[in-house]
């Protein structure tokens, strides 16, 4: 069943997965596999060259915070060996004086470096746990505000819930990728529910954004990277006043129709 309307998104539960059409390359999957190892080349460069002797020196004279225009800087110079341009839409919907949680789609590694520096913010990120284990950038990941936050503790969640809260108070916001994985290409997998219990903690103001092509550009499983413009969609802010953990599926099913909405016709998978 196609749904084509706003009012048909209303009634998602959020435990559907949709299925959008995706776009083709015009060019060859050749071209294609060599610029996916050159990208991968040139962040193993980044990673491992760079990478610790910044930490390293940070660390020693204590200025960990130092860490984030490399993190930036490292993350542009990335898209650019994707061949990714940038294209993005809505920031007048937020106000610079806020903070806000950015809960976005994800369906490629792409997604990451695009709203940790377009946008128009200086934000943390929520990451899995797993990430923490990877030599260098599971070290690096506190100085520039990625947390990971354990679902199955609630701990260590609501631990997690509070460094966000002090990160926050600093000045910073949140993007939070609520499917938890990378999609398929064309795919919009149901919302878990930790970026709405990040979003209750902190009192934070919801941004859905809708992040668009990186699927054909760099999908989950593709083995190759196309060069393209990323659309970014910041869409207006849901206030979380007046919701408690009793009605957050609510907010969860509001945020997820907005992103599903912007991101165009899509039908209901069988499975």
């Amino acid at each position: 069943m196609v749904h084509q309307d706003e009012d048909s998104l209303k009634g998602l539960v959020g435990n559907e997965k949709l299925l959008y059409p995706v776009e083709e390359s015009n060019k060859s999957r050749f071209s294609g596999k060599l610029r996916y190892w050159w990208a991968w080349t040139v962040a193993s460069v980044l990673m491992l060259i760079i990478g610790p002797p910044c930490l390293s020196i940070l660390w020693l004279i204590r200025k960990k915070h130092w860490l984030y225009p490399f993190a930036t800087w490292g993350a542009d110079k990335w898209l650019r060996a994707c061949g990714a341009r940038i294209e993005v839409s809505g920031l007048e919907n937020l106000d610079k004086d806020r903070h806000y949680i950015l809960v976005a789609n994800h369906r490629s590694y792409l997604d990451t470096a695009a709203i940790f520096i377009h946008s128009g913010r200086k934000i943390g990120l929520v990451a899995k746990k797993e990430l923490y284990k990877i030599p260098i950038m599971g070290q690096g990941m506190p100085f520039v505000n990625i947390i990971a936050i354990d679902r199955s503790n609630q701990e260590k969640a609501r631990e997690s819930i509070a460094r966000a809260k002090k990160v926050m108070e600093a000045g910073s916001s949140f993007g939070v990728f609520a499917e938890g994985t990378r999609a398929m290409p064309g795919e919009l997998l149901p919302f878990k529910k930790g970026a709405f219990h990040l979003a209750l903690g902190t009192k934070a103001p919801i941004v859905p954004v809708a992040i668009k092509n990186t699927d054909w550009m760099m999908g989950k499983g593709c083995g190759v990277a196309f060069p393209g413009t990323i659309e970014m969609v910041f869409l207006p802010p849901i206030e979380t006043a007046g919701y408690d953990t009793d009605s957050l599926m609510e907010l969860l099913v509001k945020t997820r129709s907005a992103i599903a909405h912007e991101l165009g016709d899509f039908k209901i998978a069988d499975d």
